[in-house]
């Protein structure tokens, strides 16, 4: 049977591969050294920002299978470093004969497996986290009230932060503020007509409104923070309702963190696509090197021509021939007839 895909390598063609493998591989390091330090940026920014994701949220997902993926190519480059500079080396290529083979099964079937697993990740979750920042975001802004609810108590500091931080106001515009409740009970005056006013004014019972917390104040603005009666086009000197930008955030939180964490998955993404071609090219080149010094026996300089290969024969051959043995192991043995019993012979008929 014929080897798939040959390639005859002489002395110093090899010794070319050699090099060029040693450069791919430490390529490779470097590489899923990046994954690593992308995924764990990504993990930490996601431990920050979980709050503001719906439970049922699978994004995290991706930087998890990405650092397992990274860890594993990683290795598979360290390996394609030692084994390219062994193959330069008789004294160092010997021990690397018989584990070089394994390790080339166990870095296409698992590390390319799980490349193939965290780029597919990269494509397909990033689309689910506008529903996940919808509900989460909603979730946080409901619960800013409750500082002395149990499970809820940080809702009122996480929320400023994240507005401070990333220079937004509510979940699409500064105008949630104006459908939630964001003023704690404890501080109401019940005895207030007002208060009482507000709270009967809609079937929720929440004291509702046009005002939004400090965090939506932009501190670039040139006029003292407006955070009241912002509906009001007589309440504040010099001030127009539809231009807010002048002194509150312009975008809404889900616009930001919504870019913000697609742009981290298409980094990470682009770093994934770029180290599976790497690792590609690093285990087919040394798949052919170890092939042609098995020619040769193992022997590093040795002077006549040899073929790299990536399978001792053609696939079709294989498959043929596990399907033949296959067959002919499923196939039943014929029936011998008991050495005591002679067979019957039959009757002639007479002349």
């Amino acid at each position: 049977m014929a080897p798939v895909l040959p390639l005859v390598l002489p002395l110093q063609p090899r010794i070319r591969l050699a090099q060029g493998l040693w450069l791919l591989s430490w390529l490779l390091v470097l590489a899923s050294g990046l994954i690593l330090l992308c995924s764990g940026h990504l993990l930490v920014q996601l431990r920050h920002l979980g709050t503001f994701l719906a439970p049922s949220c699978q994004f995290p997902a991706l930087p998890q299978a990405a650092l397992v993926a990274g860890a594993v190519a990683l290795g598979t480059g360290l390996v394609g470093v030692g084994a390219s500079r062994a193959s330069l080396n008789a004294a160092l290529y010997p021990p690397w004969r018989g584990v070089l083979g394994p390790m080339l099964v166990a870095g296409t079937a698992g590390g390319g497996g799980l490349l193939v697993i965290a780029l597919g990740l990269a494509l397909a979750l990033p689309g689910s986290l506008d529903e996940a920042l919808e509900e989460g975001l909603g979730t946080a802004l409901a619960h800013y009230k409750d500082t002395e609810v149990p499970g809820h108590c940080q809702a009122k500091r996480l929320v400023d932060e994240l507005q401070l931080r990333y220079h937004c106001c509510g979940r699409h515009g500064y105008k949630d503020w104006f459908g939630v409740q964001w003023v704690s009970s404890r501080y109401l005056d019940p005895s207030d007509q007002d208060v009482v006013d507000r709270i009967q004014s809609n079937v929720e019972g929440l004291y509702l409104t046009d005002g939004v917390p400090f965090s939506c104040c932009n501190p670039h603005s040139p006029r003292p923070c407006l955070q009241n009666r912002l509906s009001d086009s007589y309440a504040h000197l010099l001030f127009d309702p539809r231009q807010p930008n002048q002194n509150l955030w312009a975008q809404g939180c889900h616009e930001v963190l919504l870019e913000h964490l697609q742009d981290l998955a298409g980094t990470l993404g682009s770093m994934l696509a770029v180290t599976f071609l790497l690792q590609a090219l690093v285990l087919l080149g040394l798949r052919y090197l170890q092939t042609a010094l098995e020619g040769l026996g193992g022997v590093i300089d040795g002077e006549g021509e040899t073929q790299g290969y990536l399978f001792p024969g053609g696939l079709k051959d294989m498959l043929k021939t596990a399907w033949l043995q296959g067959g002919v192991a499923c196939r039943p043995a014929p029936e011998e007839a008991p050495p005591g019993e002679a067979p019957p012979k039959e009757d002639l008929s007479e002349a």
